[in-house]
């Protein structure tokens, strides 16, 4: 029985991925949940496991082709004892190596799709359309390479080329003398996970009202704790206990204090998530990528910091699982490491606010009418203005900063936190 392998959704926001490597061949048998193939998203590079045992007998989608989540990308034979002379011949025939729009699967002949399946476009074309001015009505004339004739990105955005070449004075989406490449200048070409950063933050900026709120934090008592005690600490939890650790657990505390931080916009209402799962940004070489703490609320310090450490490893060997970046409710980012001293990020689409962490640094400030040196920074939170408001922003970010810079005993264990 011919089977078709779809794309599966890979995230609460993520509309698409990119066919990264077929681990599988046509001809080969595939054990159900063996690695079938490697998926690309803004979010995680994944091996995809294989929902069925058979033999791939067609590859629909091939490797580096972008397609939205639920197109078909591989067809399998999942009978007991596979037809060798029909996989033999599908392998002969090169389908592996053929586009997705040339391949014709028994599975899709027998329900081919009507002219309203064949035009339904998928949320991420939809986008692109909108961002480049190009009616919907315009799109359902095109004949896409995706899946029964479906449009995709790339049919957009070479529909957007061909109405520059045949409008040359059309306004939509000029391209300004600044941005013409000069002698000797470079273009580099895009990689998944930078082009899905760049879609979904400009949807952020497109779609949420950003709202800012900053607020200064004294971490003297806290950055001297730590110095006297850092050795020991990474002795019992097995890994550095780093100050995110603790600006985690400060933030996942007032996340439970203030429920509206914590939360999605609906247009029916506000969503108030019932868990506090806290998206951590990890700087890779061609982008940010965003793991989750699940539960952050209920982890101490040192469950945290491990958790931190396991998953910045994990991000930066390639082997985050979907489980790992799934089901943020808020996110912290940490430019300080950077250097930074006053970042205001752009919110994740889907929450209502975004935290970053910045430098710690020395100052002199005005302490009891005495001018003293004190280790200094910012905490800088990005707001869906239509959630919650202002006031609420600064008290949350006032929770935060309390439990910072709250005073603690010198011999204080880490668990006191």
């Amino acid at each position: 029985m011919a089977v078709e392998v779809k794309l599966p959704q890979l995230g609460e926001s993520t509309y698409e991925g990119t066919i990264g490597k077929w681990l599988k061949q046509p001809g080969e048998h595939v054990q159900r949940y063996e690695s079938l193939v490697e998926i690309i998203t803004d979010k995680v590079n994944v091996e995809m496991p294989s929902p069925f045992e058979g033999t791939l007998t067609q590859i629909l989608v091939p490797e580096g082709q972008t397609v939205p989540t639920g197109t078909p990308i591989a067809l399998m034979d999942t009978r007991d004892e596979a037809g060798v002379g029909a996989v033999a011949a599908a392998a002969a025939a090169g389908v592996g190596s053929r586009p997705a729009a040339t391949v014709t699967s028994p599975v899709a002949t027998q329900s081919a799709p009507t002219t309203g399946e064949r035009t339904r476009l998928s949320p991420v074309v939809r986008k692109l359309a909108e961002e480049h001015r190009i009616p919907l009505s315009e799109l359902e004339h095109l004949t896409g390479s995706g899946s029964g004739g479906r449009v995709t990105k790339d049919d957009v955005l070479a529909y957007v080329a061909t109405r520059h070449r045949a409008t040359p004075g059309s306004p939509v989406a000029p391209v300004s003398p600044s941005q013409a490449p000069g002698l000797g200048d470079e273009v580099v070409k895009l990689t998944p996970l930078r082009r899905s950063i760049a879609q979904r933050m400009s949807q952020s900026k497109r779609e949420i009202p950003h709202a800012y709120g900053v607020n200064e934090v004294d971490l003297t008592e806290l950055v001297r704790w730590r110095d006297a005690h850092k050795e020991q600490w990474r002795t019992q939890a097995g890994v550095n206990v780093t100050f995110t650790a603790f600006f985690a657990k400060a933030t996942a505390e007032a996340l439970r204090a203030f429920p509206f931080v914590n939360a999605s916009w609906h247009e029916d209402g506000i969503l108030l998530h019932k868990t506090i799962n806290l998206g951590m940004g990890i700087a890779l070489d061609d982008g940010l990528i965003v793991a989750v703490i699940k539960h952050a609320d209920q982890k101490s310090v040192m469950e945290i910091a491990r958790e931190l450490d396991a998953l910045g490893r994990k991000a930066r060997e390639g082997h985050l699982g979907l489980d790992d970046v799934q089901g943020g409710t808020f996110t912290i980012t940490n430019p300080g490491v950077f250097g930074s001293i006053w970042s205001m990020p752009i919110i994740v689409p889907g929450q209502a606010a975004i935290l970053a962490t910045d430098a710690i640094v020395k100052r002199a400030v005005v302490r009891n009418d005495a001018i003293a040196i004190r280790d200094i920074m910012h905490l800088g939170l990005s707001f869906d203005h239509r959630i919650f408001d202002g006031a609420t922003a600064i008290r949350f970010l006032n929770h935060v900063k309390a439990r910072l810079e709250g005073a603690r005993p010198a011999e204080a264990a880490l668990g006191d936190f």
